[in-house]
């Protein structure tokens, strides 16, 4: 099958790759339909993030038909179109049972094989699923296609983010970075009743999308976003920051909006070794800080339900749609932010 592998810092390749087969008797195989490119991605794609080893196929975001099943998949058949988290998990674990499917004894991450370990991912023609019956969720009737890839990850975590944050009526929040996941975190605020709720980016284009959903928008660029959120706090500063930049730069100035006593939720991918704060300044602050990676697939049971609404239209954040075979151009427009890319959806069954 032809897929997205990492070759090196900077250096996606398309190549041929063997078909994932059945290894355990809890395996699905599905055949990708959309896939997409992830922030997340771009962690490897720059060696922020370290370890993945070359040849390893790429992407955790995607929506499918399942193929072939193992003998001890209960619930799926073959001909079932599926949507994932992004992470697998078996459902019966400790932290499966807490709710914390992305720490499942037995999960995995899509995409990430390290010294001969691990998962491929679903930048491909066919993925292979781990605990299929526990991970996989067949897409319901009135879910698009793109808001059921939003599903496994985007949504998800925007939803989680805006919990960590204790999102509630009458307070003031701030989300900083409005990517795809910050958008999905202004969605998730204001389903979980914030009334009062700004997003914070340099990028127009994304500003405008999160004031469509509901926010209001603020330029980094040109305004002074700290004065702005004491000024309309009486001085006190926003009751939580959802952040969602995944920079040093974000988590300082998440710390210096938030209000004393308030929480920091924060969901981007960080690479950096410190935190851009002391202990001391989190103790003056009484700061309650949040951080972690989303268990989106005890969550979809209530994001479905969100999407399936119609109230928020995140499915407009993608911007590109592109073949398999362009996946290496994707990778770069969406680093790049060119040509407004908000969100690169690739179409693998094109290529055949």
């Amino acid at each position: 099958m032809r897929a997205l592998t990492f070759r090196g810092e900077r250096t996606i390749a398309l190549e041929t790759v063997s078909d994932p087969r059945i290894e355990r008797a809890t395996d699905a195989v599905v055949r990708v339909e959309l896939a997409a490119i992830c922030g997340s991605d771009l962690h490897v794609y720059h060696a922020r993030e370290r370890g993945l080893d070359r040849g390893t196929v790429m992407g955790h975001e995607f929506v499918g038909e399942v193929v072939e099943c193992g003998p001890d998949v209960a619930g799926l058949a073959p001909g079932d179109r599926v949507l994932s988290p992004f992470t697998t998990s078996c459902g019966g674990c400790f932290y499966c049972r807490e709710g914390l499917t992305a720490r499942c004894e037995s999960g995995q991450l899509f995409g990430w094989v390290q010294g001969g370990h691990g998962l491929h991912g679903a930048q491909a023609e066919y993925v292979r699923v781990p605990l299929a019956a526990s991970t996989l969720v067949p897409i319901p009737e009135g879910l698009s296609d793109d808001d059921a890839l939003l599903a496994g990850d985007v949504a998800s975590t925007g939803l989680f983010c805006a919990r960590g944050a204790g999102v509630h009526s009458g307070g003031t929040y701030v989300v900083l970075g409005c990517g795809p996941v910050g958008l999905a975190a202004v969605a998730g605020a204001l389903a979980l009743g914030a009334e009062t709720l700004f997003a914070a980016d340099t990028v127009p284009g994304r500003l405008a999308h999160a004031e469509r959903l509901g926010a209001r928008g603020l330029d980094l660029r040109t305004e002074s976003i700290v004065e702005t959120i004491r000024a309309a706090t009486d001085g006190r500063g926003a009751d939580a920051v959802l952040e969602a930049a995944g920079t040093p730069e974000a988590t300082r100035l998440a710390l210096d909006l938030v209000r004393p006593g308030g929480t920091v939720s924060a969901v981007a991918v960080h690479a950096e070794e410190r935190f851009p704060f002391s202990p001391v300044e989190a103790y003056d602050k009484n700061l309650t800080y949040r951080t972690g990676r989303c268990p989106a697939r005890s969550l979809l049971s209530d994001v479905i339900p969100l999407l399936s609404s119609g109230r928020y239209d995140l499915a407009s954040m993608i911007s590109h749609r592109l073949p398999l075979e362009r996946g290496v151009e994707g990778y770069d427009i969406f680093d790049r932010k060119a040509d407004g890319c908000m969100k690169v959806v690739l179409l693998p069954a094109s290529t055949r």
